[in-house]
């Protein structure tokens, strides 16, 4: 076999001749080239680690965030690409557990986002100077922030400075972990008793292991929370409201051998719990729900009939899970990422017949519905700008214009 001669007929073939307009097709257009120019620039600033001469002081405080993860006061969570890391928090990069100390010199990055020269402490004892975006890329490709604990959330929140001469303290809500030996009580995860006294919370578990609503033993008082003009059946009702689906209710013999009822206990994760009491605090419980697959809170939205006027928009349709759609009507999630590729090249991007340049299109909203099933959820939410960055592209979210929730 001849290979020249093989390759020159492959060249020779009519089937490879591509017209100059058909050629310009894999131009890359003049802004996504800005944005690909940005990138080479210059490297990330490249941090050295060296030893932290005042670690003594930092020692302890990592020693109880290790602690409070075990107990899981703490917990690791997954941080996003739009993310901004704040300081005194922790976060875990490839196994190693750092406190973000210090942001030294504050300034805004290329993406508009949170810079600077930090100065990050680690567990082993050791410190860079790493910058705050070289740090967040770090934290979402190979880790996790934690979370911060019940009592550092709510410092403040409910501070005896807030509290006014005309205000009443009606008592305190309290969230319990029990210490029981029974194996059908020790081995639910994430079982507390969420209750209310209008006494100090010590006086009144400091007879549980003969109280049959303590399950006869002794408990752990996880959080409490000081409450004000707030009446105590109007919280129990909430809280069941909220979570009757994961209550747990126990037969329980009293120290006469009596049969008891003990209620007020509920399975679910402690940031949970402590979400649904700053929200009937602050009166916004009444718009939300538990989902217990998913172990989130959901904002209530009524289904109602689609009564958006969508004529002379562009309008492009996605599809996602629920989690993620449940972020963007909430407004926790506020940029939408789809990789471009030869299969979606005509869905997002058009080619100028002027210039024969190809470029994004331009949305004015996106519809998002949650999976391919006719009763799903679906949501229109505002675009509000859309960019192009080492193949893929970026919606940046606004308004939520409608949602409809399909039928359960």
């Amino acid at each position: 076999m001849d290979i020249d001669k093989e390759l020159e007929d492959i060249f020779n073939d009519p089937l490879m001749d591509v017209s100059y307009k058909e050629a310009k097709l894999f131009d890359i257009p003049t802004d996504m080239k800005g944005v690909i120019a940005l990138k080479k620039e210059k490297p990330d600033y490249v941090a050295q680690r060296k030893l932290c001469d005042d670690f003594a002081q930092f020692k302890p405080l990592f020693e109880q965030v290790n602690n409070d993860l075990r107990t899981g006061k703490r917990q690791l969570k997954r941080v996003s690409k739009t993310t901004s890391l704040t300081e005194g928090h922790y976060y875990v990069v490839d196994g190693q557990i750092l406190l973000l100390h210090a942001v030294l010199d504050k300034k805004k990055s290329s993406n508009g986002m949170p810079d600077g020269r930090t100065r990050c402490i680690y567990e082993n004892g050791t410190e860079s100077d790493i910058y705050l975006q070289t740090l967040r890329k770090n934290v979402v490709a190979n880790g996790y922030g934690i979370t911060e604990t019940s009592e550092e959330t709510h410092s403040g929140f409910f501070s005896s400075d807030d509290v006014k001469q005309e205000d009443k303290v009606t008592g305190y809500i309290y969230v319990l972990r029990s210490k029981s030996e029974n194996p059908e009580v020790r081995n639910i995860e994430n079982l507390y008793k969420i209750g209310f006294s209008t006494n100090r919370v010590e006086e009144r578990v400091a007879n549980a292991e003969h109280e049959p609503t303590y399950l006869m033993a002794p408990v752990e008082i996880v959080s409490t929370y000081k409450i004000v003009n707030m009446n105590s059946q109007k919280f129990e009702d909430l809280v069941h409201q909220v979570l009757s689906h994961v209550n747990f209710r126990f037969k329980v013999a009293d120290d006469k051998g009596e049969m008891h009822e003990a209620t007020e206990w509920y399975v679910a994760p402690l940031t949970i719990i402590d979400s649904i009491i700053q929200k009937i605090m602050n009166g916004t419980i009444v718009y939300f729900s538990y989902n217990k697959e998913l172990q989130c809170l959901e904002q209530i939205v009524q289904k109602s009939q689609s009564k958006l006027d969508l004529s002379g928009m562009k309008v492009l349709t996605l599809i996602l899970e629920k989690v993620y759609f449940e972020s963007i009507i909430t407004g926790q999630k506020t940029e939408e990422y789809r990789a471009l590729k030869q299969t979606t090249l005509n869905k997002y991007t058009y080619v100028d017949e002027a210039d024969g340049k190809r470029y994004l299109k331009r949305f004015d909203a996106i519809r998002f519905y949650v999976g391919y099933h006719s009763n799903r959820d679906s949501a229109v939410v505002q675009v509000l700008d859309t960019t192009y960055n080492d193949g893929m592209i970026t919606f940046s979210l606004g308004k939520v214009l409608e949602v409809v929730r399909g039928h359960k």
